[in-house]
């Protein structure tokens, strides 16, 4: 699992691991009874503060898709919502891939289309909708 943050995105540091492990979970790259790495080395690795790894991994726990064990590390839950996050991915994939496709036609670069999608998410959290 590669977890990169974009410290200049707006977007809270913690918010990203989160939506990272995420996608992650989602997509099959991380299965249920798998260890995330910890969170010293993480945050090492990563160069940002263990206390915002341990955040992102709280809330993840809050959400039911990890279990944090003391003394043994987090890993991701054996639980079903697991499944209903996957679901719930694979039905929005088909938009996001149609949207990039018609957007594409336009003449817009990848990475415009991720700074797109990037401003849209961060600007629904200013509004105070709900992401996810």
């Amino acid at each position: 699992m590669l977890l990169r943050p974009n410290p200049s995105s707006g977007v809270p540091i913690y918010l990203q691991l989160m939506e990272q492990v995420k996608h992650s979970i989602e997509t099959g790259a991380l299965r249920p009874g798998e260890q995330l790495p910890g969170i010293r080395p993480l945050a090492e690795e990563l160069v940002i503060n263990p206390n915002t790894v341990a955040k992102a991994y709280r809330e993840l726990e809050h959400e039911g898709l990890v279990e944090l064990r003391q003394g043994a590390g987090a890993f991701v839950s054996m639980g079903a919502r697991a499944k209903k996050l996957t679901d719930r991915l694979r039905a929005g994939q088909t938009v996001v891939a149609s949207t990039v496709e018609r957007l594409r036609a336009r003449g817009v670069t990848d990475e415009e289309i991720r700074r797109l999608f990037e401003a849209e998410l961060a600007g629904l959290r200013r509004r105070g909708a709900t992401g996810g």
